[in-house]
């Protein structure tokens, strides 16, 4: 195998014998599969989008097979070839129609692509990451293939809640089907990267529009880090639908919901504050989750990615629960039935045969300051700039890890001056945000967006304050950003910061190791990124 897709890859060149993640040769051999697949899928579905005949269905397909390659997402090797299949399967139904109506089809490998399901992995060896031989042409096409992971999960998000938007759609697939040229040089696909990186934007203001549409806009908010009496439910991941569904199922029955990581910012909506058995927060970023599921006791639900394998069996694995694109094999995985709702009574009743959680820590923690609520306060945000009493922003979003490298953010979050206001999105927010590191007047030294889709917020709200102080360009704002990073969803957020003009960018705790020295040169030449402050 090699896979070098997260900031944790093998002596930061890349995994070739196990992921550090957990994944296994076979299941990484599958991965490669399944987004050459995919790629080959978008190929013919953007020749038919260019006639006006392109199908949604296939669109979404691609999204969900995306998400799924994410890191720690989906570790279950029968789910991954049930999405090869289908990518082939629907790719053959696309090249159908495009016959049918004689639209001509550009002849490259991945559209004749189809082996055999126990081919599979044999194929792996002519499409993973090695087969694109030149290092900086593959260090750009990953960055393409890991931006384009990144804006399908945002996305996913969004069409889980009803709203899509077709250019999000038209944008992937070009994406995917460009890095399949041949011929396509250095300066095209660095230019296909920062439209990527607008396609990120989208996607996180679709997400946004999404959550806020359909449960309001976040508000500042005191979470419960406690635990209660009673029996409970630790949901885990990313999204906010599913958390719905199943705070509707448990109403009345006894069983209280927790969330955990990235779920954090569900506290923040106002539609879920009427749901009293909806206690609080339980534990922090993901990477702790082994001995903190084993304490809370209760079943814990997997919306999306985070998954730290292997599962010790004897404490959790026969209570952990996947749906959406994660999955792990023994996990029992929730499907959505034909009326687009999900059953969780299996995992409500498995919570009132367990004990309540152990108490691991005790107060709250505030959250809740997208940009709705941050824009609420601009004028006591600008006075404080204008008095002197805040002189810095640093932007300290993105994701938490497990290398001990990372306690560099929580020294840093310590040493800030005290005239300095951090603003955050995503799990990196627990590497400080339980320091108490007080107010500037009424306003908090860290102001928590959200999750790290939320990073959209942070851009609203410094494009507020460059309107506000009436700046030419929004880097001439007193903002440092020095940004956690993980997996394929900070690297949109990255892409997506890129294409929007913000330079100058700190990005840590290691360089991607798919950045070529070249690629890597290019950037911070023309960009200003570089590593950690």
């Amino acid at each position: 195998m090699f896979c070098f897709q997260c900031q944790e890859a093998a002596g930061g060149k890349g995994c070739t014998i196990q992921g550090v993640c957990g994944k296994l040769p076979r299941t990484a051999k599958l991965m490669d599969v399944l987004l050459y697949a995919v790629r080959g899928e978008a190929i013919v579905n953007r020749a038919l989008r260019d006639k006006g005949a392109a199908e949604e269905k296939a669109s979404r397909q691609i999204i969900d097979a995306l998400f799924s390659t994410i890191t720690n997402a989906n570790f279950d090797d029968e789910a991954l070839k049930m999405r090869i299949d289908k990518a082939l399967s629907m790719k053959n139904e696309l090249i159908g129609t495009a016959k049918k109506r004689s639209i001509g089809l550009p002849s490259l490998p991945e559209v004749a692509f189809h082996p055999a399901p126990d081919r599979y992995e044999s194929a792996a060896e002519r499409v993973g990451v090695l087969s694109m031989e030149n290092e900086d042409i593959r260090s750009l096409k990953q960055m393409v293939i890991y931006g384009v992971k990144g804006a399908a999960a945002y996305t996913e998000h969004a069409l889980n809640l009803g709203f899509a938007d077709p250019d999000i759609f038209a944008m992937i697939e070009n994406a995917l089907a460009e890095v399949c040229r041949p011929d396509i040089d250095a300066d095209a696909l660095t230019a296909l990267v920062l439209n990527v990186g607008e396609c990120g934007v989208k996607a996180m203001a679709l997400l946004d529009k999404a959550n806020t549409t359909t449960y309001g806009n976040p508000e500042i908010t005191k979470v419960n880090i406690g635990v209660g009496k009673n029996p409970g439910i630790l949901v885990s991941g990313h999204d906010l639908k599913d958390f719905e569904e199943l705070l509707e199922q448990t109403a009345g029955t006894g069983v209280d919901v927790y969330t955990h990581s990235e779920m954090l910012p569900a506290h923040y909506y106002p539609a879920f504050k009427k749901y009293p058995h909806f206690v609080g927060n339980y534990g922090n970023a993901w990477w702790r989750q082994r001995e903190e599921f084993a304490t809370f006791n209760g079943p814990i639900l997997f919306t999306t990615n985070c998954i730290v394998p292997p599962l010790p069996a004897a404490t959790y694995t026969a209570r952990m629960y996947t749906t959406n694109s994660a999955g792990y094999p023994g996990c029992k995985h929730i499907v959505t039935d034909a009326d687009g709702k999900k059953d969780f009574s299996e995992i409500i009743e498995k919570a009132k045969t367990c004990k309540p959680p152990v108490e691991i820590e005790k107060g709250t923690i505030v959250g809740g300051f997208a940009h709705h609520q941050v824009i609420q306060l601009a004028d006591k945000v600008v006075e404080a700039v204008k008095s002197g009493a805040i002189r810095q922003f640093v932007v300290m979003a993105g994701c938490d890890g497990r290398m001990k490298i990372r306690e560099y953010y929580t020294e840093f979050a310590k040493s800030l001056p005290s005239d300095t206001v951090i603003l955050t999105a995503g799990c990196a927010k627990y590497r400080y945000n339980k320091l108490g590191l007080g107010n500037i007047g009424n306003i908090p030294r860290v102001l928590d967006a959200g999750q790290c889709n939320d990073s959209y917020s942070l851009v609203r709200i410094a494009l507020k304050l460059q309107e506000v102080f009436g700046l030419k360009d929004i880097n001439e704002l007193p903002i440092v950003y020095n940004i956690a990073w993980y997996e394929q969803k900070a690297v949109i957020v990255l892409l997506a910061l890129l294409s929007l003009g913000i330079k100058n960018i700190h990005l840590g705790p290691t360089m991607p190791a798919f950045l070529s020295p070249n690629v890597a040169k290019v950037l911070t030449e023309k960009f200003g990124l570089s590593g950690k402050i």
